[in-house]
């Protein structure tokens, strides 16, 4: 079964989407990408996956790491899981390029080079948002790119954890 919910955050709505087990999307509702869903589809107040997404947000948005994670299932390439099981290496507070990501992958699979716009493209499709942290990946000279939240939120997002 499908559950979805919205949660108002300082920084804008967030439309939430779990199956019983895991969250399978967390986005800024403003994002065109992700905006043919239907968010009336269950209750989201009797998901237990959605309570805990809540509760995750809440304790981020108060300005600190939250001690406890939230099952998430991520649907994409191989490609795309590659990035984000990167992106979710990210240290509370820190930051990357997709220079460096990209750099990684090369490394890991033992070739010269890979395209730092190709993983740009995988961070863009991410649909599990601020928990899978691509609001923290920037380009090479650490300028903020065009994250799907809105450039104001990816700022936002970067100093709630700065402190």
């Amino acid at each position: 079964m499908k559950y979805t919910d919205y949660y108002i955050s300082p920084i804008g709505g967030i439309f939430l989407a779990a199956d019983d087990a895991c969250l399978t999307e967390l986005y800024f509702a403003e994002q065109k990408a992700f905006m043919s869903h239907s968010r009336n589809e269950n209750d989201g107040q009797k998901c237990a996956v959605l309570n805990d997404a809540r509760r995750w947000l809440d304790v981020y948005f108060s300005g600190r790491k939250p001690d406890f994670s939230v099952p998430i299932r991520l649907a994409g390439t191989d490609f795309q899981n590659e990035v984000w099981s990167i992106l979710l290496t990210i240290p509370y507070g820190q930051t990357t390029t997709y220079g460096k990501i990209a750099k990684k992958i090369a490394n890991e699979r033992g070739i010269k080079r890979m395209s730092s716009q190709a993983v740009g493209g995988a961070v863009g499709h991410n649909r599990i948002s601020i928990i899978v942290p691509c609001h923290r990946v920037f380009g090479a000279v650490g300028s903020r790119t065009g994250d799907a939240g809105g450039r104001d939120a990816n700022a936002e997002l970067c100093a709630l954890a700065e402190g």
